[in-house]
């Protein structure tokens, strides 16, 4: 179970996502990888043949942690990983990913 560091940390007010929709409380600072962690969500995208992926280096050498967000009006694809959270952001896991992945050539 991922928990939260909370002794010793100081943070600023809580801010909230939108993840798959279901609003979920956060900290600025926190990535989104985070978020997906700490609420059990371990979903990324799916690849053109079917197949869930999930996080996999955390440090955004993989690509596995793509997912869709919506923030400010537009859409895009985002590492998970390496993108800080944002107030009002909505997150969208299992979205397929509209391309070939090299990782995965039967899809």
């Amino acid at each position: 179970m991922t928990k939260r560091i909370v002794k010793g940390v100081s943070r600023s007010a809580p801010l909230h996502v939108t993840v798959d929709g279901v609003e979920v409380e956060t900290f600025e600072g926190e990535t989104l990888a985070s978020v997906l962690l700490l609420a059990g969500n371990l979903k990324c995208y799916t690849t053109p043949g079917g197949r869930p992926r999930t996080m996999f280096c955390n440090m955004g050498t993989c690509f596995e942690c793509r997912v869709m967000i919506e923030s400010g009006g537009t859409r895009r694809w985002v590492l998970a990983c390496n993108t800080p959270v944002k107030a009002g952001m909505r997150v969208s896991t299992g979205t397929i990913f509209p391309g070939p992945m090299a990782a995965d050539p039967d899809d």
